[in-house]
């Protein structure tokens, strides 16, 4: 998705959550300068690299343990952020992870160490973050949700699950299956690090809930690559 493409649901995405686009732009001018001073970024290219025909993206909801230890994944997979946690108790590393180093750092670190490549996400709200934990990464690519620069991309999508979709997409796939993406009323366990088990969704959550599901309805109908959930 072009920048030229992705601003108006931008703008949308602002308005709804009261968002600060100056503070977006810091954070992902913030981002591209711990990128630079610790090499250890990778580009598009590079991450186009490990994206097969068939994705499988995880998203943290609850109905993710019904599936995983149940079925046999043959494919990309891509872990949206604490889904990663999920993944990593049933002895599954993804080989990419896509995050806002929301969930559990110690899990996300795990595993990068054996392996996946992790895109990491600026927004206003996670300066602090960035700064702390993209250091003790490897093979880190950069995303925003503002105005993309030259090492820090914006392949659109607004949540880590949908936009884990987004990056997919654009960099290749034919098909992405969807799996944990329930959207309900219900949190799954691993979406934040202080969450002991599954919760009622707050509202917060459910405004989010809400721009992904419109954003992958779009994706569907424009993209090119076939979008079906497990």
């Amino acid at each position: 998705m072009k920048w030229s493409e992705w601003e108006q649901f931008y703008i949308r995405i602002l308005q709804k959550m009261g968002y600060d686009r100056e503070k977006d732009r810091e954070a992902a001018l913030l981002l591209r300068k711990l990128l630079l001073e610790n090499k250890n970024y990778i580009l598009a290219e590079d991450l186009k690299e490990r994206i097969g025909e068939r994705v499988y993206v995880f998203g943290a909801g609850p109905g993710l343990e019904n599936i995983l230890g149940k079925e046999k994944f043959g494919g990309t997979l891509i872990a949206a952020d604490g889904a990663t946690s999920a993944l990593l108790e049933y002895g599954i590393t993804p080989d990419i992870i896509v995050t806002d180093l929301d969930g559990r750092f110690e899990d996300i670190k795990r595993a990068n160490e054996l392996g996946a490549y992790v895109v990491v996400h600026a927004h206003g709200d996670n300066m602090d973050k960035l700064k702390a934990y993209v250091p003790k990464l490897k093979n880190v690519l950069g995303t925003c949700q503002t105005e993309p620069l030259d090492i820090v991309y914006n392949f659109g999508g607004f949540t880590d699950g949908d936009r884990a979709v987004f990056l997919a997409e654009e960099l290749g796939a034919r098909e992405v299956i969807l799996v944990g993406f329930d959207f309900g009323e219900i949190v799954g366990k691993w979406s934040k690090p202080y969450l002991k088990e599954h919760t009622p969704i707050w509202e917060t959550k459910k405004k989010k809930f809400e721009i992904a599901q419109m954003l992958l309805d779009w994706l569907k109908k424009n993209g090119r690559a076939r979008i079906v959930v497990l």
